[in-house]
């Protein structure tokens, strides 16, 4: 670590960005350093996807137990509030005890996990900018955004609630394995994926319906490893060649499934929305409920307005109504969209420009 000019802190919620931004960024001068979660959800005790990409990638990966406010009523997790607080605040004084002026900065990607971290970063005098995915903003980032240097947008439509002299749309940072790719027309083959994690209500219909949708489609399935659930395991004992299931695939991986899909049953996150701009695939998008700001319910709502989507509620998700949306959704003939889709390099450039170009002269 001695060798390392630059030491840049990621953290937040939306690690597929985060990683991909990450890799770009890091080199013989500039070392990562990643705050997140190594497990992804309460007494879930498999690793996450977030800690074994970011592992996988050599970037050193400090563990926190960071609560949330939104939602929250069990009296343990809101515990873990002010633990995150001191947790951040302890790793951050070790680094500048140890590192000094070679921290040059911390990149949030909102989520409550990055709330500690920028704080206790801000009391320590380490500099830091945030990036909002999302057509909207979450209680975190606007908190956030008041610590912040810069707030990077992936969307104009995002400035409004942020201080404008602290905004610059930069778009979304797609990770370069999806850049890598074209558009690819196929047929009769449906990605489903429930986010990095999966979603165990997902997964639940896909099996009791499986049967037939084998009967016109090849089913490419991320379960998610969810040790609570066990929902690859059960995906296992089906014995189909028309069937594949997976806990969780890497960026070249993923790539490619979207790619060679012609057709993607998900969750309603910003990045998914992103990815199917870029290969113009339909969809049937279940958005999670009740988020903050109801920020998947406008992302899914904004590919309908593209004839991109089928919206289906997950109060009504069941297998009839799941196969009625892919019934529709096969039918669908997506619009052209205008969208920046340079937002790794853009946002890139505007962390070397605010943290490393300074260091370096």
């Amino acid at each position: 670590m001695k060798n390392k000019k630059h030491i840049l802190i990621f953290t937040g919620g939306h690690h597929t960005s985060g990683l991909a931004v990450a890799r770009m960024l890091q080199s013989s001068q500039t070392q990562i350093i990643w705050f997140g979660h190594r497990h992804s959800s309460w007494k879930d005790r498999s690793d996450s996807a977030e800690y074994r990409e970011v592992t996988q990638s050599n970037i050193k990966f400090i563990n926190l137990q960071a609560g949330k406010f939104h939602r929250t009523y069990h009296p343990l997790k809101l515990l873990r509030l002010p633990w995150g607080f001191i947790q951040s605040f302890y790793h951050l004084i070790i680094l500048k005890i140890n590192h000094g002026t070679q921290i040059a900065g911390i990149v949030s990607f909102g989520g409550y996990l990055a709330v500690p971290v920028v704080i206790c970063g801000w009391l320590l005098g380490i500099k830091s900018v945030t990036h909002e995915q999302t057509l909207v903003s979450g209680w975190a980032n606007r908190v956030i955004s008041i610590f912040c240097s810069k707030i990077a947008l992936s969307w104009p439509q995002s400035q409004k609630y942020f201080p404008v002299d602290k905004c610059v749309v930069v778009g979304l940072p797609l990770r370069q394995e999806i850049l890598d790719l074209k558009p690819e027309p196929t047929q009769s083959t449906i990605y489903i994926t429930g986010g990095k994690q999966g979603s165990h209500l997902i997964n639940s219909v896909i099996l009791e319906c499986l049967p037939k949708l084998l009967k016109n489609y090849t089913i490419i399935h991320q379960t998610g490893s969810n040790s609570l659930y066990r929902d690859f395991e059960k995906s296992q004992g089906i014995k189909s060649s028309g069937y594949h299931s997976f806990e969780y695939a890497d960026s070249q991986t993923t790539a490619k499934n979207l790619q060679q899909a012609s057709l993607v049953i998900s969750r309603a996150g910003a990045h998914i929305m992103a990815e199917l701009l870029y290969f113009q695939k339909p969809s049937v998008l279940i958005p999670i409920p009740g988020g903050s700001h109801h920020e998947q319910e406008l992302n899914a709502q904004f590919l309908e307005a593209l004839s991109q989507a089928i919206i289906l509620p997950q109060s009504d998700l069941n297998p009839i109504n799941l196969l009625i949306a892919i019934d529709k959704a096969q039918k669908l003939k997506p619009k052209f969209v205008k969208f920046d889709f340079n937002g790794l390099s853009n946002f890139a450039k505007l962390i070397f420009n605010e943290f490393l170009q300074k260091n370096q002269a």
